[in-house]
């Protein structure tokens, strides 16, 4: 008889499918996106994206027509179509879910569609031979290739009400894994001793196993734990804290290296549930930490708390971005603000979601505020030789202004190990 869509349930039986309606509510957004930028309509391949319009990471691809268009958005499916139609909502589905032809074919599969104009593709997320191939089967379509990310991203940074209750769930287990290294850790145990710990509570509580990212080479170790002088190694990773990795194919995030009395511990975790991220750092230490280190920490605090106060007055990014760096050099922290010369990173917040690195980011460059519903991480922070110190909360944006998701003062900015 083969599998049944029972199988495919989260723990105790429960549903764990995007809503039907989150799924309705984003196509007629993107529609409506689609025909006020004067568009015919998308087509979606980038398996995140594909997961957010139609409530799976199916080898597929959508087409989504807009909103003035006459047509359904339909998804097609190279391998399991029953898969696809159970998880875009079976009998309730607001899209159709087919076979996908063959690519010689797919044309005329969009103009039994009423599709006359080459649709939109994720031209900066697909490789370039891919889109090539779609783009030589578009040859007796109207227009050329374009791209419809920037559409698609700004979409996402708002989050719905659904949405952010996903990541709130996150935030509550987030806590439980900084609970199991605060637990386990002492001098004498290794970085990646306390990463497996942190990673044992995220699996058991339905962890995927991928953190998605937008930009290439799409890689991100989610479990940053640096001890020491650790803290102060750069990576391939554009981020503040580095880390050594365990080997250089892997040279990002926690390695071999044992915790030490007194030295500043950095811990840098996500968690996923259902796909959506929150983001969080503490610090670590046996014993305690020096004066020295406390004041670099309460400094950061008070960055910290200038960049949300200036989102929670809906300035744009640019000017959070602005008001932290000012700040940060009036400190002394120039050259070792989000890393030590010359390997810093240019900024201190970023979108979070179902990816890691989304939009916007309090940077130069976002000339706008953050939007109700949007979601960011914000983590400045100190790189040292010695090591690292810094904070992370997320927070999203409510009517009111700006609230955390993540721990914030229900757990430690310094854990003490005995």
């Amino acid at each position: 008889m083969g599998w049944s869509e029972s199988d495919l349930s989260g723990p105790e039986g429960e549903d764990w499918r995007v809503p039907v309606s989150e799924l309705k509510s984003r196509q007629l957004t993107l529609a409506k996106s689609l025909d006020d930028a004067g568009f015919e309509g998308a087509l979606l391949h980038n398996p995140v994206d594909l997961y957010y319009f139609c409530g799976g990471r199916q080898d597929a691809a959508m087409y989504i027509p807009a909103s003035s268009k006459e047509s359904t958005s339909t998804q097609f499916v190279r391998r399991s179509v029953k898969r696809a139609k159970f998880e875009a909502g079976g009998s309730d589905a607001v899209h159709n879910v087919v076979k996908f032809p063959r690519l010689s074919q797919f044309s005329d599969e969009l103009k039994s569609l009423g599709v006359e104009k080459t649709p939109l593709m994720q031209l900066s997320s697909v490789p370039y031979s891919f889109a090539s191939k779609f783009g030589d089967s578009f040859s007796d379509l109207k227009g050329d290739l374009q791209d419809c990310n920037p559409l698609i991203h700004q979409i996402r940074e708002k989050k719905s009400s659904w949405e952010i209750e996903q990541m709130s769930i996150a935030a509550d287990v987030q806590l439980q894994m900084f609970d199991a290294i605060g637990a386990l850790g002492g001098e004498g145990i290794t970085e990646l001793e306390l990463v497996a710990t942190a990673e044992a509570v995220s699996r058991a509580a339905g962890f995927g196993g991928d953190i998605s990212m937008r930009r290439y080479p799409m890689q991100c170790n989610r479990g940053v734990v640096v001890a020491g002088r650790n803290g102060g190694i750069p990576s391939f990773f554009d981020a503040a804290i580095g880390g050594t990795g365990p080997y250089p194919g892997s040279g990002m995030g926690s390695g071999f290296r044992k915790v030490k009395s007194g030295e500043p511990v950095l811990v840098d975790l996500l968690h996923a549930h259902r796909g959506y991220i929150v983001d969080m750092t503490r610090m670590f230490v046996v014993g305690k930490l020096s004066k020295e280190w406390e004041t670099k920490l309460e400094d950061m605090q008070t960055i910290k708390e200038i960049v949300v106060d200036v989102l929670h007055q809906r300035k744009t990014c640019t000017e959070a971005w602005i008001a932290g760096f000012e700040l940060a050099c009036e400190l002394g922290y120039e050259d070792h603000l989000m890393g030590m010369k010359p390997d810093q990173t240019k900024f201190l917040a970023h979108g979070v979601g179902l990816e890691l690195d989304e939009s916007p980011v309090v940077a130069k460059g976002f000339d706008r505020p953050l939007v109700e519903g949007g979601t960011i991480a914000i983590e400045p922070k100190v790189v040292y030789p010695e090591g690292s110190i810094g904070t992370e909360d997320t927070w999203v944006m409510t009517k009111s202004g700006m609230e955390p998701l993540t721990a914030g003062a229900a757990f430690p900015w310094i854990y003490e190990w005995d």
